[in-house]
């Protein structure tokens, strides 16, 4: 699923990701520092959402208490908690023979 979430007392605007089993793809960040960014979405890519937050709450920048990394971690638990309260999609039914 596709999610866009502005995020908070950082340089960048809002991040753009999929999630597809729990795991994290196209990651891109609106603003920001562009190449520090793009080579964060190239790390990522495919890896569980999960280790992704494990790996990166927390993280600072320039003397705030968070960061474009550290605002991904926030929205990531948001949409992994979406994905968790969402209903399950019903069963594909089997071809009749």
């Amino acid at each position: 699923m596709h999610y866009q979430y502005r995020v908070q007392n950082v340089c960048s605007k809002a991040v753009d990701f999929d999630l597809e089993d729990g795991k994290l793809y196209n990651l891109s960040f609106w603003g920001g520092c562009d190449g520090n960014l793009r080579a964060i979405g190239k790390l990522v890519d495919g890896m569980p959402a999960e280790e992704v937050i494990a790996k990166l709450a927390g993280n600072t920048c320039n003397g705030r208490p968070t960061s474009c990394a550290d605002q991904l971690t926030r929205v990531l638990a948001k949409a992994l908690e979406s994905e968790a309260a969402a209903p399950a999609a019903p069963a594909a039914a089997a071809p009749l023979a």
